[in-house]
């Protein structure tokens, strides 16, 4: 098994349920009370809403949050009367929930566990996303995780890629029409190119709605180790298999990396953590970028998306707007990028962002995304990175 990685083609770590609590403003209702919505549903999902507090149905939990506070993973589970095993809260910016689900399918996969429950919850503040991760004098001079970061890096991909202003729009406009179908998603209306470029100015070249919104929500997982004859899935259903899961953390140098506030050593040779975490789980899932039929990636502003598709090796530099404009990124072309319309359709609790991305897939898999699902899809990828530039690439087939 690679470093940094959990599952394999040759391991077989099964993805029994999904619970999913949706994503938007839930004034009133608490991070906890999401948590067991999400891990109900999810348990049900897998056919294991008949546990007991003295008969759990798994052995673990990880509970993924960034702003959840301490022992979140216990409120949820003690909420439930599930307790006594293993709660362990995880936190790696938006990829905690890649982690999470990591550890998880390691322990599997090592035979510790056979059945372990993951969930991610948060209940952001509203506006800028403030973070611990950086000193008070950064955020206060504008060199944090702010738009102006953003507008760089997407400044950047203008200059060295060919992209426009207008290509950053039509990535909104394509996940804001994919979000429509969603019915966990905040914002569910289509916009124009025209009115994303009549919204005001954060930051050049960034409007507001190139920015996706952070917000509450909830998602969980439940991994176990398969089954034979089938697996246990349902016959109604098919068997939807965790292949990889790899977290990496950055390599110093880049100015414009995740990890830094706007110093260092401008370098576009160094490999960025998304590259280091795709090549890592598609050499663990004995995969590649082709074989890839739907993609969930981060797009936390409009350019982080077409920054992924390179990253991921989903297309050669400087052919990301092209895989916008020409429709292959959209549902019904050649591969589906963020199909539950992104993060700036449904907004962004961050510990429960990559959770949802699974379930996503999941339902994709099993072909019961409705409107927004992806014909014969097979093999799914999905992608986070956060503060800390911690990313995390998770493949999962039928």
């Amino acid at each position: 098994m690679s470093a940094g990685s959990a599952g394999s083609a040759g391991s077989a770590v099964e993805i029994a349920g999904v619970g999913l609590h949706p994503f938007g403003r839930f004034d009133g209702k608490s991070v906890t009370r999401m948590g067991v919505e999400a891990v109900r549903g999810a348990l049900g999902d897998a056919g294991l809403d008949g546990g007991s507090p003295s008969h759990p149905p798994f052995q673990a939990a990880f509970c993924a949050t960034a702003y959840g506070g301490v022992a979140a993973g216990h409120k949820v589970l003690g909420a439930l009367a599930l307790t006594g095993m293993p709660i362990v809260d995880i936190e790696a910016g938006c990829a905690s929930g890649g982690a999470a689900i990591q550890l998880a399918a390691g322990a599997i996969a090592a035979g510790q566990f056979d059945c372990v429950l993951v969930f991610g919850i948060e209940k952001m503040p509203k506006g800028i996303i403030r973070s611990s991760f950086f000193e008070p004098w950064r955020e206060e001079a504008g060199l944090a995780a702010t738009p102006s970061y953003f507008a760089l890096r997407a400044q950047r991909l203008m200059r060295e890629r060919g992209v426009t202003k207008a290509d950053l729009a039509e990535v909104v406009v394509k996940n804001r029409r994919h979000g429509v179908h969603n019915p966990n998603a905040m914002f569910r209306k289509e916009v124009s190119a025209d009115e994303v470029l009549a919204s005001r100015v954060v930051c050049e070249p960034l409007h507001l709605w190139m920015l996706c919104s952070p917000n509450e929500g909830a998602a969980a997982v439940v991994l176990r180790a398969a089954r034979p004859n089938g697996n246990g899935a349902s016959v109604h259903r098919p068997t939807v298999t965790l292949r990889s899961a790899a977290l990496r953390s950055h390599l110093p140098g880049s100015v414009l990396g995740e990890a830094t506030p706007m110093s260092g050593i401008d370098d576009s040779a160094i490999p960025p953590p998304s590259r280091l975490a795709a090549d890592t789980a598609y050499e663990t899932a004995g995969l590649g970028p082709d074989d890839v039929d739907v993609v969930e990636c981060q797009d936390t502003d409009a350019a982080r998306e077409l920054i992924s598709y390179e990253e991921l090796r989903l297309c050669a530099p400087g052919e990301q707007a092209r895989l916008v404009g020409d429709g292959s990124a959209s549902l019904g072309g050649r591969r589906p990028v963020n199909p539950s319309g992104g993060l700036l359709s449904k907004g962004e609790p961050l510990g429960a962002s990559a959770l949802a991305q699974v379930v996503e897939l999941v339902e994709q898999l099993r072909g019961t995304a409705g409107a927004r699902q992806v014909a014969n899809a097979k093999v799914g990828l999905a992608h986070t990175v956060g503060r800390g530039a911690n990313a995390c690439v998770m493949i999962v087939s039928r």
